[in-house]
């Protein structure tokens, strides 16, 4: 392919850096604009950036969008729509999919009325509401914060009681500290089983053969103990439209393509012998998801992008084995503490042992002077990749690399994986779920 012009835009938090790079990695010029005054200094020294991506548009042969938010609103799913309408190759998604993540209740709207079976879940914009609700139909639930203030990740529970006096208790303690904030909130029947995410790349007409099956690991802590994160580290591996597939994204393809939606589209779920239970979506790229899937492409990573926007059927040749993403962080991930990251991670300084670079993805960094640094305010710079034929070897690879890492203070979860080689790939083989 001949050098193409690509424009990355974070209307919102620099999240798509890697991905750029990655592109401009492979001969293409790139301009990069982030929305968010602290993160602007994130991929400086590793890729060309913008001021003005508004003024870019005519210049770029590919927009990409990297989340549905534009600073505390949703809105790029509009500004994507209004893009192609001008004739535009633009990989982003539509009003009604970013509504997909941000109001939970639609999204299982969708669902059902495209005939994918869904766990029983509720929508209330009122605290007491949901109390009574649960004090009246007893059972574990978990809470899931709608809107804006979903990002606060902290704030997703998952009740054990059941009967659901724990999921009482939190409701009561966030109607107390978050009430201003969280306008409404989904209470969903805990399912117990594997969890599993089935993300698909749409071209604007139809999913593209392959899908990547992935397994989030959002507990700050090993034995996924702790806070919730965004996510700590990912295992994944390709296959075909599988049932998996089947019988979630195939279901809505139709959908999809009368929206026009073009990229990266996950749903997650929780799957047992009786039946796949979608739980959330996310209608953009994953992270780090996106990191490892780029790391699983052996073919161009820009001409996949560029012909999945185009709509030209994008023939893409992914690993065949495994892959797992192991997040490496620094203090106070997964907080806000603006002393504790002056005091630790700020300017600090990424060194790595060895001279190969293989495997290492940027998130929040820059270079300066030939140095990588970490950037921005939040304390997680790098993401480290493995692959392999096994899980196994995909993890070993993985923190080999990982060991390569020179940061003080820096931490990570050891355990990226081992719920596949633990019984997770067993089972849903035993259930019949994975195919060819």
């Amino acid at each position: 392919m001949d050098t193409v012009n690509f424009l990355f835009v974070s209307a919102d938090a620099a999240l798509i850096t890697d991905l750029a790079w990655q592109v401009r990695r492979e001969g293409h010029d790139v301009k990069y604009y982030v929305e968010a005054e602290s993160d602007r200094e994130i991929g400086d020294g590793f890729v060309p950036k913008t001021d003005d991506w508004r003024a870019e548009v005519d210049w770029a042969d590919v927009i990409i969008f990297d989340d549905i938010w534009v600073g505390s609103e949703v809105g790029t799913g509009a500004l994507a729509r209004e893009l192609r309408e001008e004739g535009h190759a633009v990989v982003g998604g539509t009003p009604n999919t970013d509504r997909l993540e941000e109001d939970r209740g639609y999204a299982m709207e969708v669902l059902e009325d495209h005939g994918v079976n869904t766990v029983e879940h509720h929508v209330f914009h009122e605290f007491d509401a949901g109390i009574r609700h649960v004090q009246a139909n007893p059972a574990p639930y978990v809470i899931k914060p709608l809107g804006e203030v979903q990002n606060v990740k902290r704030l997703l529970y998952v009740g054990n009681e059941d009967d659901g006096s724990d999921v009482v208790d939190v409701l009561k303690a966030y109607k107390k500290a978050w009430g201003h904030r969280m306008k409404g909130f989904q209470l969903q029947r805990k399912v117990e089983g594997v969890e599993i995410a089935i993300c698909g790349f749409f071209d604007g007409n139809e999913f593209i053969d392959r899908v990547n099956f992935n397994f989030e690991h959002k507990k700050l802590f090993p034995g996924n103990i702790g806070p919730s994160t965004g996510e700590m580290g990912t295992s994944m591996f390709w296959a075909g439209q599988n049932r998996l597939f089947r019988e979630t994204l195939g279901k809505i393809e139709g959908w999809l393509a009368g929206e026009g939606y073009v990229g990266s589209i996950d749903i997650n779920c929780i799957v047992n012998e009786t039946g796949i239970y979608p739980l959330e979506f996310t209608p953009r790229f994953g992270y780090p998801t996106i990191a490892l899937q780029e790391e699983s492409i052996e073919s161009s990573t820009a001409e996949f992008f560029y012909d999945l926007a185009h709509g030209n059927e994008p023939d893409v040749d992914v690993h065949d084995g495994y892959q797992i993403a192991v997040r490496v962080v620094l203090p106070p991930f997964p907080f806000d503490d603006e002393q504790t990251y002056d005091e630790n991670s700020r300017n600090a300084a990424v060194v790595f042992e060895t001279q190969s670079r293989e495997g290492i993805h940027l998130e929040d960094a820059k270079k300066v002077d030939g140095q990588w640094r970490v950037a921005g305010e939040s304390g997680m710079p790098i993401v480290v990749t493995g692959k392999g034929e096994t899980m196994g070897a995909a993890r070993e690879e993985a923190y080999d690399r990982v060991d390569d890492v020179v940061m003080p203070n820096m931490y990570y979860r050891d355990d990226i994986g081992e719920r596949w080689v633990d019984g997770d790939g067993d089972r849903l083989q035993a259930w019949g779920y994975l195919g060819p």
